[in-house]
């Protein structure tokens, strides 16, 4: 692969090619999406629920039909592809750092006959590998977090939408209020120095000249999905005996602890962002 990596996006593609966490956010999140759900109550089917909130994003974008042209940045299994492609018939190139996931989303889109409508190609959004101006729309489902480049990210996604494109994504970020150093287990487990915000993507809105279509606060939802995976986890361990050890579990359930500790605390923050770029 030609592209070259920043540390965090090399760490971040170690992990999720590795067979334990591709196992488990395969199993545990139910095999299509890889993010936060939408929950209509606490005990809610995980995928059931990450289901909706592709739904729910897709519903605020206008005119999306077999015309638009849009790019999902760390599509991980393709859920939300392969639901924008057989709802309204648009194009979707995913691009996705990991090569595990990657090859599931191939096998899901083939066995789901959407090959013609959606293209999966490995890399990474801090260097999209596209020429300028070519999406409609781009789309992002809490992947953000993992680069430790989060404006040069953003710059890219301007750069490969058209005249009056739209990106609209959600990403798990600090609060805009949070005070300092108590979210440092929640960024160890992740391999990173800081979080984005909503003043964060706010203000790069602002230097990249983007319309604030909405930006809209469901940081309930991200104490209820991480408690949510982490009783599951719970509940099926046996299950995943033989396709993830022990120790990944044991830090997995621990991690999952700190982030459900600092959303009770009130010091993380997640919901949709829609932006547009000027026309």
């Amino acid at each position: 692969m030609s592209q070259s990596y920043s540390q965090a996006v090399k760490t971040a593609q170690e992990y999720y090619n590795s067979d334990d966490a591709d196992n488990f956010y395969f199993h545990i999140w139910g095999g299509q999406d890889i993010h936060i759900g939408n929950y209509a109550h606490a005990e809610e089917d995980i995928a059931i629920a990450s289901g909706r909130t592709v739904a729910n994003m897709a519903k605020q974008v206008p005119n999306l039909d077999a015309t638009s042209r849009v790019i999902d940045l760390g599509a991980g299994y393709g859920g939300a592809a392969r639901s924008l492609a057989r709802s309204y018939g648009c194009h979707v190139t995913c691009l996705n750092l990991s090569e595990a996931q990657n090859a599931r989303n191939r096998a899901l889109t083939e066995a789901a006959a959407l090959t013609d409508r959606i293209e999966v190609v490995d890399g990474s959004f801090e260097q999209i590998p596209f020429p300028d101006g070519g999406f409609d729309l781009a789309w992002s489902q809490d992947a953000l977090l993992h680069s430790g480049q989060r404006a040069e990210v953003l710059s890219e996604v301007d750069r490969v939408l058209k005249p009056g494109g739209e990106f609209i994504f959600t990403d798990p970020m600090q609060a805009d209020d949070c005070p300092e150093g108590v979210l440092q287990p929640v960024l160890d487990r992740i391999h990173l120095e800081t979080l984005g915000s909503f003043a964060f993507y706010r203000q790069q809105a602002a230097r990249l000249g983007w319309e604030e279509l909405s930006v809209t606060d469901l940081t309930p939802q991200l104490l209820t999905h991480y408690s949510r995976v982490r009783q599951e986890l719970a509940l099926r361990r046996e299950e995943l005996h033989d396709k993830v050890s022990d120790d990944y579990i044991d830090r997995m359930i621990q991690g999952l602890g700190h982030w459900v500790d600092a959303a009770y605390n009130g010091y993380l923050a997640w919901g949709i962002v829609q932006m547009r770029k000027p026309a």
